[in-house]
């Protein structure tokens, strides 16, 4: 699945990096602990946090992240968007809390590095 048909589906707003929605998304992680980020999310993942400092950016395009998607309306820092748009980093927004927003990314078909597996 590509940014642009999870931005449509679930009503992201785009804060920078409109360039790289075509990018496909191949799984998903939440977290807000960078050094959880940095151990366990996957290249192509969608990364889901409230984290809105220029180091997420920074991981996200370390990780070569999908995107980020920042939960619970919040906004993400200038020094963030600079970060992000320098690194090709697509940032998204919500509106909706984290448990939310990632059970309609499961909906979706976007699944985590254990993918269907029961009691994983």
């Amino acid at each position: 699945m590509r940014l642009k048909e999870l931005v449509d589906s679930l009503g992201l707003r785009v804060l920078c990096g409109d360039e790289h929605l075509d990018r496909e998304v191949t799984g998903g992680y939440v977290s807000d602990l960078m050094s959880d980020v940095i151990a366990h999310a996957e290249e192509g993942y969608l990364w889901v946090t409230l984290q809105t400092h220029a180091n997420t950016a920074a991981v996200a395009a370390m990780k070569d992240l999908s995107g980020v998607v920042l939960i619970g309306g919040r906004q993400p820092e200038k020094d963030t968007l600079d970060k992000a748009r320098a690194r090709g980093v697509a940032l998204l927004g919500s509106g909706l809390p984290a448990f939310e927003l990632v059970g309609r990314l499961y909906s979706l078909g976007v699944r985590g590095r254990h993918g269907d597996a029961e009691g994983a």
